[in-house]
């Protein structure tokens, strides 16, 4: 498998001993000023494939035009959608919907795409400052750069992108200040809960005790303050647990396979939200996958409690990992599900210490393969369950599944297996 990046003891981290030379000045700024011209020549391209219409671009502007505008309505008159049962986002959701007030000189359409733009460029931001660490490495900055464009117009259309700036920013705050990491992880977790797993794999002892200490706080500040702005804050949690087997989903695959072979006769329904499977045995692979996400949560803890060596890439790697084990077993694999995974493992490919660089790149082939899902042959091949279309979406997500394995595995020998000869033991850990 290859040399182990090098290892600390728990108690402090260290830079990669062969952290090459940083680059000189001219070089730095022409790099920086190629990097620009990219992200805004790519995005200028995404942008206007949402808006001049391209690839069934009509069901990807939707989300905006119709179901986040709707909140809108309804949010700014001080309560919360929660009669739409398509409202699933926890309270601090709201301040995204509610954001185009920012710009009020545009259209709600055009003022949130520009907003999330914006965002994404934040993000490339943060990846390109993260590679002038010591251990840092450009190759996160690129893979953000070139793979989210494969997605086309999708991540403008939807609020993701948001999500996946606290995410990173959680993430890269961890490593010298932990209280803020645990903050900003605080705050994505009260916009779309996942962003907590963002402090699974920070080291053991005063680091892991400031940032969740600090999240618990900043979600309790943040729930407190939505629920003196908000009438029914907590109304969304009613519309969660009716979710069934959605078609893009590792369960909705197996249907759709068993659907083209002609050994199950269900159907396809639009509800809440979004196509879902219906009729014999779809509340079965639905309690198959939530019984898959305890599984991987237990998985998480345990690697959580073994886990005796840490390097700089620990805790990029492990959330990562988390994060592709709950959407890989969830229900619900929305082709927006990428964006996370692209964003985090862009995070991971700026260490140089990451055991994650080949799990990156198959993430980005599964994106290449969902934009094919979503939206291009969605209409005509997906929801119809074509062999091509069913061979794509069991292609993406058998890809999906495997790095997530892969992943697992190349951490927990980082971490927790024995160390080989040729790296050095790590004294014993600090309990957390």
């Amino acid at each position: 498998m290859g040399r182990l990046p090098p290892v600390t003891t728990t108690s402090g981290l260290r830079p990669h001993p062969t952290a090459a030379a940083p680059a000189s000045p001219p070089r730095r700024r022409s790099a920086l000023v190629a990097t620009a011209g990219v992200w805004a020549a790519t995005r200028a391209v995404m942008v206007i494939m949402l808006v001049r219409g391209f690839h069934s671009s009509d069901i990807v502007r939707v989300e905006v035009t119709a179901t986040y505008h709707n909140w809108y309505n309804v949010l700014v008159t001080g309560t919360m959608p929660h009669n739409d049962i398509m409202w699933q986002y926890p309270p601090a959701a709201a301040a995204i919907f509610l954001s185009p007030d920012l710009l009020p000189f545009l259209t709600y359409f055009q003022s949130f795409v520009a907003l999330t733009v914006l965002c994404d460029g934040l993000v490339l931001v943060g990846l390109c400052r993260a590679a002038r660490r010591s251990d840092g490495s450009m190759a996160g900055a690129v893979l953000w750069l070139g793979a989210l464009p494969l997605l086309m117009a999708t991540p403008f259309a939807r609020y993701d992108v948001q999500v996946t700036l606290l995410a990173v920013g959680a993430l890269l705050c961890l490593r010298f200040r932990p209280r803020l990491g645990g903050v900003v992880a605080g705050i994505g977790a009260m916009v779309k809960v996942w962003p907590l797993l963002t402090l699974l794999g920070t080291p053991r002892g005063k680091s892991t005790r400031d940032a969740v200490v600090a999240a618990a706080v900043s979600c309790v500040a943040l729930l407190a303050v939505f629920a003196l702005l908000f009438r029914d804050t907590l109304g969304f949690l009613g519309n969660q647990g009716d979710r069934g087997v959605q078609i893009e989903s590792l369960g909705g695959s197996v249907l759709m396979f068993l659907r083209v072979i002609d050994v199950w006769p269900g159907d396809i329904t639009f509800q809440y939200g979004a196509f879902e499977y219906t009729g014999p045995y779809v509340a079965a692979v639905a309690r198959a996958s939530l019984a898959l996400t305890v599984a991987g949560f237990v998985l998480l803890l345990l690697w959580r409690v073994r886990a005796r060596r840490w390097t700089t890439a620990t805790p990029l790697d492990a959330a990562l990992w988390a994060v592709m084990v709950f959407t890989v077993t969830s229900r619900v694999l929305s082709p927006q599900y990428l964006i996370w995974l692209l964003g985090l493992a862009a995070v991971c490919l700026t260490s140089k210490n990451t055991t994650q660089r080949p799990i990156a790149w198959l993430v980005v082939v599964a994106t290449a393969l969902t934009n094919l899902i979503f939206p291009v042959m969605y209409g005509t091949d997906i929801l119809a369950s074509t062999p091509l279309g069913t061979f794509l979406l069991c292609a993406r997500n058998g890809i999906l599944l495997h790095a997530t394995v892969w992943s697992g595995v190349r951490l927990w020998r980082a971490t927790v297996s024995p160390v080989p000869l040729s790296v050095p033991v790590a004294g014993p850990g600090r309990s957390a």
